[in-house]
């Protein structure tokens, strides 16, 4: 049979090994009344002590069945837990570090750490459905008592799933060991949008406000309006080395998409672009320039830098609850259904995805009304085809 119980006490008398009877215990063959008092067991590798018999010999026959059932796995046993959630969640979170932007780090950061103090050393083997869904049923807005959002709880389980499949492909876990992932539906809230005329004042505005402090704090929220297909993100990490003047387009290197995206440009900014000073190709385009307290000259805009500006003009004009995304990329988009077709939008938009696209081309409320309006009937009804066998067609309202 695998394994066995062992002791290293000796026989008091002859010095000789304790051997297992299989029944009460270990004692010496040559001298029965003489017995252990502390018990290892040997199994494949594995060494565990006890302080009594009962216990060494339930931890090996439950080795035993574990082998014959094809689930024993030596990991399980060891000291230094390398099954461990925990160890496992800092290594994982060691090598997203150097592959991912620090914004989208520090979310995955923050979604692991909850999921550490939930499990914390737990045996990842053991983490199934159900404490999976359990996690992220019980998960709450830090500090308060109020739970997260639906898209937040979505964010985290994606995060968790990104985690097992990394311990499948690093052959820590089997295709058969990973567990299922409970659905987290969410519905994504509609920016408020706007109408062209209403988003040109407000670019209007933010160049009277600023253009005299830095340029391109509005040519740059005047690009977010034109240049549908670059999020602000994306904007602020553009470097002056990212711009090709002679063939007019600024090459994104890290978008969303996790691919490079060129982006053709307007011959005026071009134009404007020839005007500006030119600074080292390492720099940052859109960076701050000196006599501004509290930033320092050369330093890149922060995430929020655009929306401050973009806020701020738009209370100088009386604008409420329309965001920079909506106002400038969103409201764009949606205008352009007067001109494109959705699938001329998507491209310029350059969503790879349908669902993204949706949220830019909404049908409107109004759009779906002109259709019923269209199909209305006239008011001259026709008599009832019961009373009339000659009814008349509907006629549909042109």
């Amino acid at each position: 049979m695998l394994g066995g119980i062992y002791s290293d006490q000796k026989c008091p008398v002859c010095g000789g090994t304790f051997k297992d009877d299989g029944r009460k215990g270990l004692s010496c063959p040559e001298h029965p009344k003489y017995g252990a008092s502390k018990f290892k067991v040997f199994f494949k590798g594995l060494c565990k002590r006890f302080h009594n018999y009962q216990s060494a010999q339930r931890f090996l026959t439950g080795l035993r069945y574990k082998v014959d059932e094809g689930t024993f796995d030596a990991r399980d046993y060891r000291k230094e837990n390398p099954l461990g959630f925990e160890p496992l969640v800092l290594q994982w979170l060691d090598i997203k570090h150097n592959e991912i932007k620090k914004s989208s780090y520090r979310k995955i950061q923050d979604h692991m750490s909850r999921a550490i103090r939930s499990w914390g050393q737990y045996n990842v083997k053991e983490i199934g459905y159900a404490q999976i869904e359990d996690f992220l049923l019980n998960q709450k807005i830090e500090g308060t008592d109020r739970p997260i959002s639906a898209k937040t709880r979505s964010n985290i389980k994606s995060t968790l799933h990104a985690f097992w499949m990394w311990l499948r492909k690093r052959r820590v876990l089997t295709l058969a060991q990973i567990p299922e992932f409970p659905e987290t539906p969410f519905e994504l809230s509609w920016r408020k949008v706007i109408d062209k005329e209403t988003q040109q004042a407000i670019i209007d505005e933010v160049y009277r406000i600023s253009y005299h402090i830095n340029p391109k704090i509005w040519i740059g929220i005047k690009w977010l309006s034109t240049y549908i297909s670059i999020r602000p993100g994306e904007l602020v990490n553009i470097k002056e080395r990212d711009f090709d003047l002679v063939l007019g387009v600024v090459i994104i290197p890290h978008p969303k998409e996790k691919r490079p995206k060129t982006v053709p440009l307007l011959q005026e900014d071009v134009d404007s672009l020839k005007s500006l000073p030119r600074g080292f190709p390492d720099l940052y385009f859109f960076r701050h320039v000196s006599g501004i307290s509290g930033v320092r000259a050369g330093e890149r805009f922060g995430e929020r830098y655009f929306y401050k500006w973009w806020k701020r003009a738009c209370e100088n004009l009386g604008i409420e609850g329309v965001d920079l995304y909506g106002g400038t990329r969103h409201s764009s988009a949606r205008a352009l259904r007067e001109f494109c077709s959705p699938e001329e939008i998507k491209r310029a938009t350059m969503h790879t995805t349908n669902k993204a696209f949706e949220r830019y081309f909404q049908i409107e409320l109004d759009d779906v009304r002109d259709v019923y309006q269209k199909t209305k009937p006239d008011k001259e009804l026709i008599k009832d085809s019961y009373q009339d066998d000659k009814g008349k067609l509907l006629k549909l309202h042109k």
